[in-house]
């Protein structure tokens, strides 16, 4: 997991979200009342969340 721990635009705290985000995700709930209720409500924090993409699998084995 990559995640940021912070909003580069804001500043506010972004990361400790992500895997509530990414687990309800999974579940099928919509994205946008996953993040109204997690208390991201602000653009520049919810694009942290959306365009995460997890590629530490993919490039572990080159470390």
């Amino acid at each position: 997991m990559m995640i940021p721990v912070r909003c580069f635009t804001c500043g506010k705290v972004v990361g400790s979200a992500y895997e509530a985000f990414k687990e309800r995700r999974a579940a099928g709930e919509n994205p946008a009342k996953i993040m109204d209720s997690l208390g991201l409500t602000r653009y520049c924090c919810r694009r942290m969340l959306v365009s995460q993409v997890d590629i530490i699998d993919d490039s572990a084995p080159y470390a």
